[in-house]
């Protein structure tokens, strides 16, 4: 069987990398661009100074030597650093519909991913559980990127719950300087607020969320369900057909998604949702153009 996996797997990564780029030239290559700012100003020349510029650009060494007045001109220091912390947690092998959460993950992180190299951008990624798992550091190239899917694709690891807190710490002290940091996850998980917030002042840290419809409401279906816990492996028995569980079962999720939405805005964090049975490039779109308003009205 995993002989099987392994001999399909170029072909699936190959899907992956045809679709995100598909989504890359068609959605948001340009809007990544825009949203994203650099790292800083950069000096680029001097010029004459023209009508309107701004006098505190003013190059008064150049102005004293050439009898007129200069001003600098600056651009943006346009290389940028987007690291994916991709949640790598036993929650993620679960789907109801077209795939995996995890497969989505994978090819949601393709997209950004293709974005940030066509941009001369880095990329690294962090694989984590209740522990991190794997660090690859951030480097440029499509070799990179495409070891990067197959990764998140395949990657054993060896523990099944999620700490976020500890996934985020370990990327504050491997990244010294600003970078995006797009954070995909169910979110499973608690008591990492404080940290996202400290983590969300220094980064650019975008909140992903993936989920499946199965996970906000209970199939309608007779007779008892049996549900295990993916990461904690324990069991329980419900029954869907009662009309109070159901009710009280979908309650219970959106006031979670409700609660955990109010933290992300506290925290200074955008967030992404993202539906398995759908598909994240629309998500993603809304998220970049809310970006771009945000970026042109303030």
């Amino acid at each position: 069987m995993e002989k099987k996996e392994r001999q399909g797997l170029p072909e699936k990564i190959r899907e992956i990398e045809i679709r995100a780029k598909k989504a890359v030239n068609a959605l948001f290559s340009g809007e990544y661009h825009s949203v994203f700012k650099g790292r800083g100003l950069m000096f680029a020349e001097s010029r004459p100074y023209t009508p309107g510029d701004d006098v505190r650009a003013m190059d008064w060494k150049v102005t004293a030597r050439a009898g007129h007045p200069y001003v600098k001109v600056f651009h943006e220091e346009r290389e940028l650093t987007l690291m994916l912390l991709v949640d790598m947690s036993g929650s993620g092998r679960f789907g109801s519909g077209r795939g995996f959460k995890s497969e989505a993950a994978a090819e949601l992180c393709a997209s950004l991913a293709f974005s940030a190299i066509r941009n001369n951008d880095k990329v690294g990624l962090i694989a984590f559980t209740n522990g991190v798992e794997l660090f690859i550091a951030p480097r440029k190239g499509r070799t990179h990127v495409l070891r990067l899917i197959r990764e998140v694709l395949t990657f054993k690891p060896a523990g099944k719950g999620t700490d976020i807190r500890v996934a985020l710490e370990f990327m504050s002290r491997a990244l010294k300087k600003k970078a995006i940091v797009f954070l995909v996850s169910d979110f499973f998980d608690d008591g990492y607020d404080k940290t996202m917030g400290a983590i969300a002042r220094k980064h650019d840290l975008v909140a992903v969320r993936v989920f499946d419809r199965r996970e906000m409401e209970l199939p309608p279906i007779d007779g008892y369900l049996a549900i295990e816990d993916a990461e904690s492996g324990e069991r329980t028995a419900l029954d869907p057909s009662s009309y109070r569980l159901a009710r009280e079962y979908a309650r219970a999720a959106l006031l979670e998604a409700a609660a955990r939405s109010k933290m992300f805005m506290a925290a200074g964090v955008d967030e992404v949702v993202v539906d398995t049975g759908g598909s994240y490039v629309e998500p993603l779109v809304r998220f970049f153009k809310l970006r771009e308003k945000r970026k042109r009205f303030g």
